[in-house]
């Protein structure tokens, strides 16, 4: 039956690239590095009632447990290649991986991301996905490298999967439709993580929540960073829902937005606006890195805004 599951993800992701010599079949993958070209790996795992809902429809399982990992490799200006999918199952329901595999391989497939190995097998719902990408050396993005006087930006639109989440306790969330599409099916910035090679000083994806994130750039680089409410770039579904106050929330400290946080020289921030505008997504101006350490928001008085939270911890109290 595990094999049988296997050849089911397997008719679903199939991808022809060149660089995979032995793919799912063998006992491990093998895959030629293009030469002139640096390795990215990253890995991550969701489980159910913890990274998605329970019942959430099992397609945007699939697109969102590689979608995670695809924000990563954009975070880092890598190119995907490959992939290799873990999956825990309660049961062997056929249906439920067909499903899985189609969200997983409506993502893949237009990047041309090959599916080369994986495994499967029972237990509580899980899926952990590695990722592997291209780099030219010495070209990607790190999280260490803003300086003071560079502007702080952000891809696309933040806070609504966070709102996303809320709106699912409602009785009735078909208002909220929009929103719960962000959480369920985040966009990897793929294409924009690309053409910020050779331009942004620092970079990481918004995955636990700005705030805490830009503090993960600020502590790898030395620097503090000023963010301005007013700036904050969020969607008009989002603030069709919700008050200011909220939709401000949402964006510092949401979490799983997987859009990219980014610093780059100021005399540089017209140039890099005008690029993602034309790559899609676009990107916003929000803050400043600054002498100190950490993470100070300017709430729309002017004053210091201290959010409700810092992020997402998965072992916090």
């Amino acid at each position: 039956m595990e094999f049988d599951l296997i050849e089911r993800i397997r008719r679903h992701t199939d991808v022809h690239r060149d660089d995979v010599l032995t793919g799912i079949g063998d006992d491990a993958a093998v895959v030629a590095v293009p030469a002139g070209r640096e390795l990215a790996v990253a890995v991550d795992t969701l489980v159910e009632g913890v990274h998605f809902p329970v019942g959430t429809a099992a397609a945007d399982i699939g697109w969102k447990a590689l979608a995670v990992n695809l924000s990563d490799l954009a975070a880092m200006g890598a190119t995907p290649a490959w992939a290799l999918l873990a999956l825990t199952l309660p049961d062997s329901d056929e249906a439920f991986v067909d499903e899985l595999a189609r969200g997983f391989a409506e993502l893949a497939t237009p990047l041309r991301l090959a599916l080369i190995g994986g495994d499967t097998t029972r237990g509580p719902l899980t899926v952990t996905v590695v990722v592997h990408g291209f780099t030219a050396p010495g070209e990607a993005l790190l999280r260490s490298g803003a300086r003071v006087g560079d502007v702080v930006m952000v891809t696309g639109t933040l806070g609504d999967a966070a709102a996303g989440l809320r709106c699912l306790a409602e009785a009735d969330a078909s208002p909220y439709v929009s929103l719960i599409e962000r959480l369920n099916r985040p966009t990897p910035r793929v294409a924009a993580g690309n053409g910020l090679r050779g331009i942004a000083t620092a970079c990481i994806d918004v995955s636990d929540g700005l705030v805490a994130d830009l503090g993960h750039i600020c502590k790898a680089s030395g620097v503090g960073a000023e963010i301005d409410a007013a700036m904050l770039p969020r969607s008009s579904a989002l603030l069709t829902h919700f008050d200011d106050a909220d939709t401000i929330d949402f964006a510092l400290s949401g979490g799983d937005d997987y859009e990219l946080c980014f610093t780059v020289p100021a005399d540089r921030a017209g140039e890099v606006s005008a690029n993602m505008a034309r790559l899609g997504g676009g990107a916003t101006r929000i803050g400043r890195i600054v002498e100190g350490g950490g993470v100070r928001v300017l709430g729309l008085d002017g004053g210091e805004l201290v959010p409700s939270r810092t992020g997402w911890n998965h072992f916090a109290a």
